[in-house]
């Protein structure tokens, strides 16, 4: 069985029923979850114009290999109703694998750990409430240790109420 971080993310449609639609989906599939966060409504990030999500983290294990377990968390997106559309653009769900145990990976498909998580406090505040001692497989440092270095995240709010209107 293999540990699995996964960020889980939504801004269209009723975005946390879409979230934990996705979580039981994935216990469905044969996931089995040992942690989840707190919910957090989050500023957009890559594309600004568009609604504000809500992120979650969870930790899971699998018997999947990391190509296969991607390939199910894509068909749980598409039964949720994500459809292709711009980079970073408005969804219904979307899944990522943010850390497969300590492996390491790194082709066109697939990238592990996932490239952005440490720069973005919508992945690095929920991973902080669920494994904050958790080490990143390329720096060595724990998920605490990096949120501490991000510096504040007054883009990211415990959901509910989650962030003040625009």
């Amino acid at each position: 069985m293999a540990r699995v971080l996964l960020g889980l993310g939504a801004n269209l449609g009723d975005r946390a029923a879409n979230l934990y639609h996705a979580l039981s989906e994935l216990c469905r599939h044969g996931a089995r979850l040992l942690a989840l966060s707190p919910l957090y409504e989050t500023e957009p990030w890559g594309v600004q114009d568009q609604p504000r999500f809500l992120n979650a983290a969870c930790q899971v294990e699998v018997t999947l290999e990391p190509q296969a377990l991607l390939a199910m968390l894509k068909e749980i997106e598409k039964l949720l109703g994500r459809q292709p559309t711009v980079r970073y653009g408005p969804r219904p769900i979307d899944l990522d694998i943010l850390l497969y145990d300590d492996v390491i990976i790194d082709t066109p498909q697939l990238q592990i750990p996932h490239p952005g998580m440490l720069a973005r406090g919508t992945v690095l505040v929920p991973l902080a409430d669920i494994v904050p001692q958790i080490r990143h497989p390329l720096s060595g440092r724990t998920i605490a240790e990096h949120l501490a270095e991000l510096g504040p995240t007054p883009d990211v709010a415990p959901y509910p109420p989650g962030l003040p209107p625009k």
